[in-house]
């Protein structure tokens, strides 16, 4: 594990490694006690890291990283889930899902087993990155994993579920992308308006209901 600054303003923990469940449930329990003592104006967990956004103005680095530190020697994350249980409901293939077709073809099973699979699991949120409110959920089955597409989309609509490499995830808004669109969720994930943007958070777990199933 390491601590380290980023600048004058950013405290990183690194666990240098990619983290067990236990561990990344440690990282979660950091993240809401460090939010809940008021330290920093951000605090970010990411998959085997956390970092803290502050003002350098009101606290120095050192005392910073020594809070880290000592918070992370401190916790004591519940053994179950921290997090809230969302359940989305999905409409896969055809339009709505357009290289279930595809990938279904490429890991050797039907389109109506790929949606099975992807319904049947349970997905926790590892972390939020590359757009607002994208959570990169862990508990994709194996037999679903397939490389992301050799020609990125410039274009996949807001709600778009998709699969790259070994997760999935929900576009929450349009944007250019290159995971393998397999459904559409109509549950807005993100909303810049409101007081918490962001439907789902790090720890939170998600469940996938199929609304309908065009092969």
């Amino acid at each position: 594990m390491r601590l380290y600054a980023v600048g004058e303003s950013c405290a990183v923990l690194d666990l240098d490694t990619v983290p067990d469940p236990v561990a990344q449930r440690r990282l979660w329990w950091v993240a809401h006690r460090l939010r809940a003592q008021g330290l920093g104006s951000d605090v970010v967990p990411g998959v085997g890291n956390l970092s803290i956004f502050f003002d350098p103005a009101r606290d120095e680095v050192e005392a910073v990283l020594q809070r880290l530190s000592d918070t992370w020697a401190a916790a004591r994350p519940r053994a179950e889930a921290i997090g809230a249980l969302h359940q989305l409901a999905v409409r896969y293939g055809g339009a709505a899902g357009p290289d279930l077709d595809a990938l279904a073809c490429g890991v050797g099973l039907t389109p109506l087993a790929v949606v099975e699979l992807h319904t049947a699991a349970e997905y926790t949120v590892q972390c939020l990155g590359f757009l607002p409110g994208f959570a990169y959920l862990a508990g994709l089955p194996a037999q679903l994993h397939w490389p992301r597409r050799a020609q990125p989309r410039t274009q996949v609509p807001a709600g778009a579920v998709g699969i790259g490499g070994g997760q999935t995830g929900i576009y929450p808004v349009e944007s250019p992308g290159g995971w393998n669109w397999i459904g559409r969720c109509e549950q807005a994930l993100f909303n810049a308006h409101a007081e918490s943007p962001c439907l789902l958070l790090p720890g939170d777990r998600v469940r996938f209901v199929a609304e309908s199933f065009d092969a």
